[in-house]
C-alpha cells in the first residue's frame, strides 16, 4: 500500500467496475457487483494488518499458526451508500465490528451535514475501515474521518469504488494520514459535484431510488 493511494488495477475488478459504470445495468445486478468488488478490493486494503501466531492441532501435526493480531477490525459505513461496500467486506471479515457515520450533502453549499453517528467502543485499539462508494468532492469523507478521529481512532484506512482528483487531494489535505484504496480515478468532477464519467448517484443505483 503506498503512502495515501492504492488503486486496486486487477483485471476482475475493472471488468466488474465497467459493467457498473453501464447505464444499462439493472439495480440487482449493480448490487450484487458492488459486494463482488468490495471482497476484491477488501483484500487490498487489509494487505499489511498485523499478526501473530497461536498453537493449533492439524490432522497431521502440532504447528504455531499465523493469525490476526488485536482487537476485531472495525469498518465503519458512511451512510447510506457505504452499506453496499459494508455488506461485501463483511462476508470476507465476518468478526469485525460495525459503525455507521450518518452525513448527507447540502446541495447548495455541497457541505456534509451529520445525522447519525454510532461506532465500536475501543476505536483506538483498532484498525479502522471507513467505506463509500464514491469519493467525490471528499468533503463527507473528511468530516467523516474527523468523527471517527474524535472518536479515538487512529489507524484508520479509507475504502471506495471511485475517486475524483479533486477528493483525493481535499482528503490528503486534511487526513494526509489515512491511506485511500479504490478501484479507479476518473478524470474530474461536474459543475454539481457529481464524478465524470462515474457511475452516477451509487446510493440510487443500489437502492432504485432516484
Amino acid at each position: 500500500m503506498s503512502d495515501h493511494l492504492t488503486i486496486v488495477d486487477h483485471p476482475l475488478v475493472q471488468h466488474k467496475l465497467t459493467i457498473m459504470r453501464d447505464r444499462d445495468t439493472p439495480t440487482a445486478v449493480f448490487r450484487q457487483l458492488l459486494r463482488e468488488i468490495s471482497q476484491l478490493l477488501a483484500y487490498e486494503v487489509t494487505r499489511g494488518l498485523e499478526m501473530t501466531t497461536k498453537r493449533i492441532n492439524t490432522p497431521m501435526a502440532e504447528m504455531d499458526a499465523p493469525t490476526l493480531a488485536g482487537k476485531k477490525l472495525a469498518l465503519i459505513s458512511i451512510l447510506r451508500a457505504g452499506n453496499g461496500l459494508l455488506d461485501g467486506v463483511l462476508e470476507l471479515i465476518p468478526s469485525a465490528r460495525v459503525g455507521f457515520v450518518g452525513l448527507y450533502r447540502d446541495e447548495e453549499t455541497l457541505q456534509p451535514v451529520q445525522y447519525y453517528f454510532k461506532v465500536p467502543e475501543a476505536m483506538e485499539d483498532r484498525v479502522v475501515i471507513a467505506v463509500d462508494p464514491m469519493l467525490a468532492t471528499g468533503n463527507s469523507s473528511a468530516a467523516a474521518i474527523d468523527l471517527l478521529k474524535q472518536s479515538g481512532a487512529t489507524n484508520i484506512r479509507f475504502l471506495c469504488l471511485l475517486a475524483a482528483p479533486e477528493g483525493i487531494a481535499r482528503m490528503k489535505e486534511a487526513h494526509p494520514d489515512v491511506p485511500i484504496v479504490t478501484a479507479a480515478v476518473d478524470e474530474r468532477l461536474n459543475e454539481v459535484g457529481y464524478i465524470v464519467p462515474g457511475l452516477g448517484d451509487a446510493g440510487d443505483r443500489m437502492f432504485g431510488t432516484k
